[in-house]
């Protein structure tokens, strides 16, 4: 094709479209990888669950030994208050760990589900933009022959005549 004021102008719409096309692909690989990531985060905060109740179980039997160490031996026992808040414990970080589970297979199905979703987006946006590129390399080819036809015509135009 040879060069006329037209071909930089299409060079540049080639190229952003192209961009866009890299830009849209780039976007669904982003989603796909949030998915997962959330998924981890979510596993991982199970075990901040479960280090947080025993954590928070230690203080409290730590707390009801300084109390039992400074009653008389006679004033109570605390061995039911004990059995009491690990069983409470016991029973939250199951429910917490319950709907993290929950919460972590919907994520991964919900990433299933997407991973599907965008395949065949990709699928349609590559066919819509390689239609697009055909189309307009065929208005480029279109444009340079008008170009060229109007550049003949001139030299064939005698101006002294």
């Amino acid at each position: 094709m040879t060069q006329n004021p037209f071909t930089a102008v299409f060079d540049a719409q080639r190229t952003a479209i192209e961009q866009s096309q890299s830009l849209t692909h780039d976007a669904l690989e982003a989603q796909q990888t949030s998915f997962a990531a959330f998924a981890d985060a979510l596993a991982a905060s199970e075990t901040l669950v479960e280090q947080n109740a025993e954590l928070t179980k230690g203080a409290l039997h730590a707390y009801f030994d300084a109390v039992e160490t400074n009653l008389p031996a006679e004033a109570g026992d605390f061995d039911e208050l004990r059995d009491l808040v690990d069983d409470g414990f016991d029973t939250a970080t199951e429910a917490q760990l319950d709907s993290l589970d929950a919460a972590i297979e919907a994520v991964e199905e919900s990433g299933t589900a997407y991973d599907e979703f965008a395949a065949d987006y990709a699928e349609v946006v590559d066919s819509s933009f390689d239609a697009y590129l055909d189309a307009h390399e065929q208005l480029e080819t279109n444009v340079t022959a008008v170009a060229e036809n109007v550049e003949d015509a001139t030299d064939e135009f005698d101006v002294s005549a």
